[in-house]
């Protein structure tokens, strides 16, 4: 179990963390949050899509890492095999949350029962005076650039929705024992929409530099394939014999 609590330098001042520390956190994990500043790097390793949020007419951006869930591909042996890591599972066992002390303000988080935090470990968070350390500084710069292009990406999300530029995908499995699977609720870019566009909409969309996470989402769709290479590597007895995006029923008919 986790023990997520907020960083507190009158709490936490002899708290250390180790330099080395790895990624059990998603071994089973079969899609990883990616945000939309990722995507030209991710693109290059994972699928990337949309889904919806459970709650809501909302939108998260993901990375799929396997075809079924509990099925991380890219985590074998104990270690990373992908060429690129998200942002996002590198930094356990540090998170954000909001201060239970400021109302609206965020801090730093930490999981005191993760096999990497102690009193033992290598990096402290505060030195003998209480102030904060080098290694705990850099930890927060890397939240805050992680929050920053959260936001950014929930914006990169509402301008596809507004713009219409979203369509439902549905994947179809075919295994070797004769098993056929259906994955649904991703979404991904309309490319004939996208090619609708208004002239004023295309250069509003340029000059904000939003073609560049559109097309690395577009190019990404390929590594679908690499997907059902990896699960044909594995130990798996289900080997994959066909895999095929299309579009989702409703979509289509519309």
């Amino acid at each position: 179990m986790a023990n997520v609590v907020p960083v507190r330098k009158d709490q936490h001042q002899n708290l250390k963390v180790t330099t080395k520390r790895g990624l059990e956190h998603i071994e089973k994990q079969h899609i990883a949050p990616i945000t939309a500043a990722e995507y030209t790097k991710a693109a290059n390793s994972f699928p990337i899509f949309l889904v919806k949020q459970p709650e809501g007419s909302s939108y998260r951006s993901i990375v799929m890492l396997g075809l079924e869930a509990g099925e991380n591909l890219y985590y074998k042996d104990e270690r990373w095999t992908g060429t690129y890591l998200p942002h996002g599972a590198s930094m356990m066992p540090f998170g954000l949350g909001i201060d239970p002390d400021k109302e609206k303000t965020l801090t730093t988080y930490i999981d005191l029962d993760s096999a990497y935090v102690g009193d033992d470990k290598d990096n402290a968070l505060f030195d003998a005076e209480g102030l904060v350390t080098d290694f705990y500084k850099n930890v927060q710069e890397s939240l805050g650039r992680l929050y920053e292009n959260e936001t950014m990406t929930e914006r990169f999300m509402v301008e596809l929705a507004e713009n219409d530029l979203l369509q439902e995908l549905e994947l179809h499995i075919n295994f070797s024992t004769g098993e056929n699977k259906k994955l649904v609720g991703l979404f991904g870019i309309n490319e004939k929409k996208l090619q609708e566009l208004s002239e004023a909409k295309v250069l509003d969309f340029h000059k904000r530099g939003l073609f560049i996470p559109i097309h690395a989402m577009l190019g990404s769709i390929g590594q679908i394939n690499r997907l059902a290479q990896l699960r044909n590597l594995s130990d798996s007895e289900q080997k994959v014999t066909a895999i095929q995006i299309q579009f989702a029923k409703e979509t289509a008919e519309a």
